[in-house]
């Protein structure tokens, strides 16, 4: 038992939790020391039955007002711990987030999001004295927008754990919370996150290893989703993957284990399930009807016959259909969709398929746009590529005018010559066997990743209208530059040694090569390593940041969603030439329904 070992122990963390479950200690108490833990409501840590037994001791008037209080709203049954308030609150909205239908209770989150945000401000005991909620509502609040400094929960991480009662239980639910927390990264200077992030991995990570041969100490389902956290951390894990896998282990019966079991009837609850089921199937049947669509496309637009192209159709709509998964986003998740086959076919015609007359050729036609006769093409596989990339440009100008009311086919245009052009400059360094600098490499393979095409027309589907100046903003860049870069670095580690088996040079080689042998790949790789990190944690600030911003924030979560995409594809390999395990993630959103009792 813990309180046999902390009993001999001089210990804050020891004297906090002893002084916990005073009520089991009676007159060996010393109750005049134990007071002085009291909160400002009166209670020993919002535990009725440790103040019921101080006010025995004490005669304490605040403790009997504490407990006067619960009487009056609960009636002769009062709750192990009150008030739960805030944490219940905030465990309701991560529970419809991670069901995926918090889209329907909007309004509601808001409204309670901005209460608990003024708590915040006011320096609510009920948030600061508890690390899960404090560290919950850091999360949310953050992640929903709220100026949310990271001190607070400097209290709470490393050695300070332990001089908690939860650290002497070795409390994995606030733990994990902690944990999840300390992603939520948005500036280089957040040390506090930083170390926290190192002290809760480390701690988590000790913790499975020893549940291995001590499974009596910890929860089963606590321990499963401590190692889904570190397996999957947020910035890796797609929405519809999350909502699925929170589905199939929702447990209506989840009890919080304090002193006693506790359970509300806001988290967990059944109705919520049976609600996110039916939403669930009913998405995921349109999303098979749409797969049949552009699998229909494909043949129509001949794209099927340009036998040098990857087929990846079904991971390009998974992508949008795991991220865009909102009945009414149809017409983004095939814009998406569409132009993800498109990239990768341009992508492999660059690499492989064309010849330097059939590129130049290409951009050419792009360039002309209209007017273009059959005589223009150099090529059957031009006619078709060029084909394809303006009707279906073409198509989605004509959905985003209908829905905005301005044209935005020449903005359309203008992203596929930029990555055409960024396309032809990595051809003819290879041609050339020219070796640019890692500076003169990065500023023309973030566009030549090709996510131009995928994700910046889908802005005009998804929310409010992006004005030309929206467009031509130093925020709509910075969006899409960092968002790339991660991508392609990403890309890079994961495919240097198949591309450097071809010849073919990238980040990684190229930091190897200017040092003569002094930089190791490991060491290029977690150099590289580093830069994802500093790309990653400003395109997070660039969508959380309200202040200044033009970028309205259903476009921006597109790039963090895309950002998503692409740091899951490619966590362990190549992804996106190598998706065999891809296989059941791509099943568990399009095919497979859901069916739980």
């Amino acid at each position: 038992m813990c309180s046999s070992r902390v009993s001999e122990s001089n210990s804050e963390g020891s004297k906090l939790y002893l002084a916990y479950i005073a009520e089991g200690w009676g007159k060996y108490h010393d109750w005049k020391d134990i007071i002085k833990y009291q909160r400002k409501n009166g209670s020993l840590f919002n535990s009725p039955s440790a103040t019921a037994a101080a006010f025995v001791h004490l005669q304490d008037s605040n403790c009997l007002n504490y407990l006067h209080s619960l009487l009056e709203r609960f009636g002769n049954t009062v709750p192990t711990a009150y008030p739960l308030d805030i944490y219940v609150s905030l465990s309701m909205v991560d529970n419809l987030e991670r069901l995926g239908i918090d889209r329907h209770f909007k309004n509601e989150i808001r409204i309670l999001l901005d209460r608990i945000y003024i708590c915040w401000l006011h320096m609510e005991e009920e948030i600061f004295s508890d690390m899960a909620t404090c560290a919950l509502a850091f999360r949310i609040l953050r992640m929903h927008g709220y100026d949310i400094p990271a001190d607070a929960l400097a209290v709470f991480a490393g050695e300070n754990f332990f001089e908690t009662p939860g650290g002497c239980l070795k409390d994995l639910c606030s733990t994990l919370e902690f944990y999840r927390a300390s992603h939520i990264l948005i500036s280089p200077d957040e040390q506090i996150l930083e170390r926290q992030h190192l002290w809760s991995s480390n701690f988590l990570k000790q913790c499975l290893s020893k549940c291995l041969t001590a499974t009596d100490v910890f929860d089963g389902r606590i321990i499963q989703e401590v190692d889904y956290a570190l397996k999957f951390p947020f910035y890796a894990n797609l929405e519809r993957l999350e909502n699925k896998r929170t589905l199939e282990h929702y447990n209506i019966d989840n009890l919080r284990i304090l002193k006693s079991s506790y359970r509300s009837s806001n988290i967990e609850n059944k109705d919520l399930l049976d609600l996110a089921v039916e939403d669930f199937n009913l998405c995921q049947s349109i999303h098979q009807k749409e797969l049949q669509q552009l699998e229909r496309w494909v043949i129509e637009n001949r794209l099927d016959k340009l036998k040098f192209a990857r087929q990846k159709l079904t991971y390009c709509y998974f992508s949008a259909a795991a991220t865009l998964y909102f009945p009414e986003l149809s017409d983004a998740r095939m814009s998406w969709a569409r132009n993800g086959v498109l990239t990768t076919v341009v992508d492999d015609f660059f690499d492989i398929g064309g010849s330097g007359e059939e590129l130049v050729n290409l951009i050419e036609l792009v360039e002309k746009w209209d007017g273009v006769s059959t005589t223009d093409f150099c090529s059957v596989h031009v006619e078709i590529i060029f084909s394809a990339i303006k009707n279906t440009t073409n198509e989605i100008g004509e959905k985003a005018f209908s829905r905005i009311g301005h044209h935005v086919t020449s903005h359309i245009i203008e992203i596929w010559l930029k990555l055409l052009n960024s396309m032809m400059k990595e051809a003819e360094w290879t041609r050339n066997k020219v070796v640019p600098t890692l500076e003169e490499y990065m500023a023309n393979a973030y566009v030549s990743f090709a996510l131009g095409p995928i994700v910046l027309p889908a802005l005009y589907l998804v929310g409010p209208d992006i004005p030309e100046e929206v467009v031509r903003d130093t925020e709509y860049h910075n969006l899409f530059k960092v968002m790339s870069t991660c991508g392609r670095l990403l890309n890079d580690i994961q495919g240097f040694k198949r591309e450097n088996k071809e010849g073919k040079l990238n980040a990684v080689s190229l930091l190897m090569i200017p040092s003569n042998g002094v930089v190791s790949e490991e060491e290029a790789v977690e150099r590289i390593s580093g830069m994802i990190e500093i790309n990653r944690r400003e395109l997070l600030r660039l969508v959380l940041q309200s202040k200044d911003s033009v970028v309205p924030r259903p476009g921006k979560e597109l790039f963090w969603k895309m950002s998503k995409v692409v740091h899951l594809f490619y966590r362990n390999n190549d992804g996106f030439t190598s998706l065999q395990e891809m296989v059941s993630a791509v099943n568990a959103v399009i095919e497979e329904p859901l069916s739980i009792q």
